[in-house]
């Protein structure tokens, strides 16, 4: 069975944009050896969070092909393929540039709301497509439909190259049968930063974090305390961060740690539409925080 390479500290990587709106590259590169001089364990790609649904395939590509040349293979790169029609994604799967990926996230089919059986099924003929490590994500408040442990737990069972699961359910009873059943070899990961540290306590392998891009060595070191079991310290950091988990999403995400991410010099604060940047009141509350963690980049 394959074994899951997207352990510890991962981020779900932001795509900044110019104050055109274009997809703003130089600014990517500086995120990333931003991220790669802080200590992260692993990058995902052009997932929730990077705003994929609003970029062309071919700044896909750019952006695929950018992470890559910066990576040059030094921590493993997770990229974000998935939609609710399964032959399409298998198709995508079959044709795409895949050189320099380590593996694939694919999240659960949304709109259409399929079955337990149909997301058994889903799951099941898109590893059977890939060549890659796949990684579920359940995010149920996103795509309208929740993937019962039970689901999950028959695809880690039956799928080979199924190595993992984003969980964002947010359901600590789901996630904790999920660790408590699931095969040697199989791991949970947090979808969401605020509640990382209880979820390894319970056995997640780490966080594919969005308030990462903004502050990856604080965040690394508090996935590695808990991680090692110093939950003491870990959890010192984790309360640290507790009203900055409420303000980045309050807005919707990414806009929150763009918000952040601009008050710290590294990106134009720009989203796509339907996406619209932060409230001022919380741009401002982010921002005060931003200057009292006394931040460097």
């Amino acid at each position: 069975m394959a074994r899951n390479k997207f352990k510890g500290m991962g981020i779900a990587l932001i795509t900044p944009f110019t104050k055109t709106g274009a997809v703003d590259y130089e600014a990517l590169r500086r995120l990333l050896d931003y991220q790669l001089n802080n200590g992260v364990d692993f990058l995902c790609i052009l997932a929730t969070t990077g705003e994929t649904p609003c970029l062309t395939e071919n700044e896909k590509q750019q952006i695929k092909d950018i992470v890559v040349e910066k990576v040059k293979g030094s921590i493993p790169v997770l990229m974000g393929i998935g939609g609710n029609n399964t032959a399409a994604v298998v198709d995508y799967i079959k044709k795409v540039d895949l050189s320099g990926i380590d593996g694939i996230l694919s999240v659960c089919p949304y709109y259409n709301k399929p079955s337990q059986e149909g997301l058994y099924q889903h799951f099941k003929t898109i590893a059977e497509a890939s060549e890659l490590p796949v990684v579920l994500y359940n995010v149920p408040g996103r795509v309208g439909v929740n993937m019962a442990a039970e689901t999950t737990l028959r695809l880690a069972n039956d799928c080979d190259n199924i190595v993992a699961i984003k969980e964002a359910s947010g359901n600590f009873a789901q996630i904790d049968e999920i660790i408590k059943n699931k095969p040697q070899d199989f791991d949970v990961i947090s979808g969401d930063d605020g509640i990382t540290f209880p979820l390894i306590t319970l056995g997640a392998a780490g966080v594919i974090s969005v308030i990462g891009n903004a502050l990856p060595k604080e965040f690394s070191r508090m996935v590695r305390l808990a991680l090692q079991g110093d939950n003491v310290n870990a959890c010192a950091i984790h309360h640290k961060f507790t009203e900055l988990f409420h303000l980045l999403f309050v807005d919707g995400n990414p806009a929150g740690v763009k918000a952040m991410l601009h008050s710290m010099g590294l990106i134009h604060n720009e989203l796509r539409l339907p996406l619209v940047p932060t409230r001022i009141t919380t741009d401002q509350k982010i921002a005060a925080i931003v200057k009292e963690l006394n931040i460097k980049c």
